[in-house]
């Protein structure tokens, strides 16, 4: 472990790490809730009849990614009252952290999924496809290439 210069208990680095994830949690949550609802009014719009079985398909399977994410996300917060009070600290920001990059997995798949239906519906399906790709690799650098190179680079710390 890389010493940060931090004086603190182990209890303490497991108090900031829950804290710090909790920080985190709040930001993808937001995001997550306004994907999904916006993905919900989506079959009451007088056009979506209109939409091909194969874009209604993605696109239950992005609302799927989408609420699959928002549950992972939340998760952490029932194992933290379930786990109140208990000394169980480790096991909570443990768990919640396996939750978090779930969460995060399926919610970089509804944006890949929203980013192919929307440019597939407005251009072609080839458009659909280039922005999926796109979207997909815009995410999987920025939330995995890169922070596991960073942590690869620094070492392994909390």
């Amino acid at each position: 472990m890389i010493e940060d210069g931090r004086n603190e208990t182990p209890l303490e680095r497991l108090d900031r790490n829950w804290t710090d994830l909790l920080q985190e949690l709040r930001v993808l949550l937001v995001g997550v809730q306004l994907l999904t609802g916006f993905l919900l009014i989506l079959p009451f719009q007088s056009t979506f009849t209109k939409v091909s079985t194969g874009y209604h398909v993605v696109y239950l399977l992005t609302v799927a990614s989408c609420i699959i994410s928002t549950a992972l996300l939340q998760a952490p917060v029932s194992v933290h009252r379930a786990l109140f009070r208990r000394h169980r600290r480790a096991q909570t920001v443990l768990i919640a952290h396996r939750l978090s990059i779930a969460g995060t997995f399926f919610l970089a798949c509804a944006v890949t999924g929203v980013s192919y239906l929307v440019f597939a519906i407005v251009e072609n399906t080839a458009a659909g496809i280039a922005a999926a790709a796109v979207a997909a690799a815009l995410l999987a650098t920025f939330w995995l290439i890169i922070p596991r190179a960073l942590r690869r680079h620094e070492g392994d710390d909390d």
